[in-house]
């Protein structure tokens, strides 16, 4: 059974820092990338960052180039996000998802996910 089990939420003041952790199990986790996707209140989700976790071809929106950082750590299973100078616009619901990786990954955008996990919130105070 797939499992993906997002952590490290919380709240924080503009500018300040926070690491979200996403542990996977059941399935083979170089095989996939794992992405970082929020969702705020009246807005569609989108993907914030991606990693192909064999490869570490890595993706970013735009709107956190610079100040997100994402890791894996293929001998624990687990992804994750550091996220740095927080600004009230990334106040969202963070959720990590799993897709099976293609022969090819660019790394130009988040792919749709397979598979997700629950949610984190995370909340920034101005």
């Amino acid at each position: 059974e797939v499992q993906l089990q997002a952590s490290g939420g919380g709240l924080v003041q503009a500018g300040g820092s926070l690491r979200l952790s996403c542990a996977a199990s059941g399935f083979i986790f170089d095989d996939y990338i794992i992405g970082w996707f929020r969702q705020s209140p009246g807005k569609e989700r989108e993907g914030a960052s991606c990693i192909s976790v064999s490869d570490g071809t890595v993706y970013y929106a735009d709107s956190v180039k610079g100040r997100f950082t994402i890791s894996s750590d293929n001998a624990k299973n687990a992804v994750y996000l550091q996220m740095n100078s927080l600004k009230p616009e990334d106040m969202a619901v963070y959720y990590c998802g799993a897709r099976k990786r293609g022969r090819y990954y660019s790394g130009n955008y988040c792919p749709r996910m397979d598979y997700w996990g629950k949610g984190t919130q995370v909340t920034v105070s101005s």
